[in-house]
């Protein structure tokens, strides 16, 4: 039995938002997942960061998400992101 690889889940879930917006949406889904979400070390803010892109098309994360103890980080966790979601968005290639 074949275990699902969790990077082409997300780029499934993910790619269906980005049509329209984007001229390679998988390409788009495959760089937030491997470096604007790979930036967060921690795993639990990591994974609401790929489930809001995954469910959304952006990155986004809901409180509830998240353990109570980290909420206070996810601001810090989207300026930490900026940079490589935007290299993803508009330079995916690179």
């Amino acid at each position: 039995m074949k275990v699902p690889d969790p990077r082409d889940q997300f780029v499934r879930m993910c790619a269906p938002h980005m049509l329209g917006r984007w001229a390679h949406p998988e390409e788009v889904c495959g760089c937030l997942h491997d470096h604007a979400a790979a930036a967060i070390e921690d795993n639990d803010l990591r994974e609401a960061l790929l489930r809001g892109i995954s469910e959304t098309g952006v990155p986004s994360i809901e409180t509830q998400w998240v353990p109570v103890a980290k909420r206070s980080e996810i601001g810090a966790t989207f300026t930490k992101i900026a940079k490589p979601t935007l290299q993803c968005m508009f330079a995916p290639a690179h």
